[in-house]
């Protein structure tokens, strides 16, 4: 339960325990720690519970990943409604994924000093209210700033969830976790102009009524997580177990480092708000797989624009049947679930080899397979998507990267997740800040792109940075436990 204290030295920058010098240790407080298979553990919780606690999280990430596309297909009907032209309403969808991108050096923050709950639930409530302000709104304007201010607020699952499922789920079987999570982040992209479009085309709902599913589907899930949902941030469960181990013992002596952050206005802005900042432009890590996975990322919201030009301007498909081909990148997402799964046994095999350390290295290969059938998709969607072809072939294509994206995306998560740990919310949440600002612009420059180029040329320049983009993985391989080494944040042990 608890022992002599050895740490000092806790500040608002490391809340965590730091071996202090032997002179430098209180053998007059005792450090209050996990008893061996302690229930309160969140990595001690029955495997039924924390896969019920994943499920939550993941219906967490995906209202809000829906609210980025779920109005794409209400464009036109916004357009006509308020007399704003084409480039100003894709700004529905960019200043959402705008809100994506500051909204988590904000929650990652919270989530590592107040715990995972308090970052999550507030925030989503609000996502509800501000999608409700979309619905009622008479005006671009209003439209607009609304649409940017949910999300800021939906951001905050996209960035924490990752975390929270690090809280509970060892290293060994972390990657399923995340896989079925990841899911659910790029499911609600891929899913949302379908239902968008289902709701415009009726005349008894139009286009208001894709922001009222998303806040009756956001009200619903933290109406649900409000009461199952527990906390999941270790140093917070301990700062409670102090508390109540001193009032009920009336020994004062137990403690947690957690308690003793000393917060101020100054400290929170230029330590833990720019945390996130700091280590996307400190960390190579960070840096080198925030471009990887914002490249792939922004591409998928270019679809939002890029698929409509394909197949409703282009072949004439009303909305509806025009929206379907987005069910093709869905199917892949789900097909790279049975890519990332395969690797598990691999993993789980190399992390007992390192004692039950988690070996980030090893989750690179399937990334590097991502990354091969990510560029093939690119270049096959590209030069099939002609309308004198038949549309399975381009359909297929849209597989591809979806499946490519995916796996990708997923490895990205847990790469950071295992480098950084109990840093993980901050360091997805630099990586979730240089996404977003790319996946905020691609729809803005997908019209004239495709429209000046022509949709083989457009896409075969992407497929070629993505064919850049393929060593990246390769690379963190072989110089990752020498870059993890350098690091300030991440954890090796000698």
């Amino acid at each position: 339960m608890t022992s002599p204290a050895i740490l000092v030295d806790v500040d608002e920058e490391n809340p965590l325990p730091v071996k202090a010098e032997t002179s430098n240790e209180k053998p007059d407080e005792f450090l209050v720690r996990w008893d061996e298979n302690e229930t309160a553990n969140p990595r001690n919780w029955s495997t039924p519970y924390r896969a019920w606690v994943t499920f939550q999280l993941g219906m967490l990430a995906l209202a809000a990943s829906l609210g980025s596309s779920i109005i794409s297909a209400a464009e036109p009907s916004i357009q006509k409604y308020t007399g704003a032209t084409k480039e100003v309403t894709v700004l529905c969808i960019s200043l959402y994924i705008f809100g994506f991108a500051f909204g988590p050096l904000c929650w990652a923050p919270v989530s590592e000093l107040w715990g995972r709950r308090v970052s999550m639930l507030p925030a989503m409530i609000c996502l509800g209210l501000f999608s409700i302000g979309t619905a009622t709104s008479k005006n671009i304007e209003s439209i607009l700033i609304t649409r940017f201010f949910g999300g800021i607020f939906g951001s905050a699952p996209v960035s924490n969830v990752s975390a929270s499922l690090g809280d509970i789920w060892a290293p060994k079987t972390r990657g399923t976790a995340v896989t079925f999570y990841a899911m659910a982040v790029v499911g609600g992209p891929t899913l949302g102009p379908l239902i968008g479009s289902s709701l415009v085309v009726n005349h008894h709902l139009g286009w208001r009524w894709t922001e009222y599913l998303e806040a009756i589907w956001t009200f619903t899930i933290v109406l649900v997580t409000f009461f199952f949902l527990p906390e999941t941030y270790a140093p917070v469960l301990l700062k409670r177990k102090a508390q109540r181990l001193r009032k009920e013992t009336g020994n004062e002596r137990y403690f947690h480092p957690q308690e003793k952050i000393k917060l101020s206005p100054k400290t929170i802005i230029t330590k833990h708000f720019s945390r996130p900042i700091m280590m996307l432009t400190t960390e190579p890590m960070v840096t080198c797989i925030a471009l990887y996975a914002s490249f792939v990322y922004a591409l998928l919201y270019m679809t939002l624009e890029v698929f409509p030009i394909v197949f409703q301007e282009n072949r004439g498909y009303s909305p509806v049947i025009g929206s379907l081909p987005f069910l093709g990148l869905f199917v892949g997402v789900c097909a790279a679930i049975g890519i990332n799964l395969s690797n598990q046994p691999r993993y789980a095999r190399i992390v007992d080899a390192h004692g039950g350390k988690p070996v980030p290295e090893a989750r690179c290969a399937p990334m590097a397979v991502g990354g091969i059938l990510f560029a093939i998709g690119l270049f096959w969607f590209g030069w099939t998507a002609d309308p004198k072809i038949p549309w399975p072939a381009p359909v297929v294509a849209a597989v591809f990267i979806g499946s490519g994206f995916n796996i990708i995306f997923q490895q990205c998560i847990n790469f950071l997740v295992d480098t950084y740990q109990l840093y993980a919310a901050s360091a997805v949440s630099g990586n979730t800040f240089l996404r977003s600002i790319l996946a905020a612009a691609f729809p803005l420059v997908a019209s004239p792109m495709f429209h000046n180029l022509g949709v083989g040329p457009a896409v075969s320049i992407l497929g070629g940075i993505a064919v850049i983009a393929i060593p990246v993985p390769f690379i963190f391989m072989k110089y990752g436990l020498a870059l993890r080494r350098k690091s300030r944040f991440a954890p090796v042990d000698d």
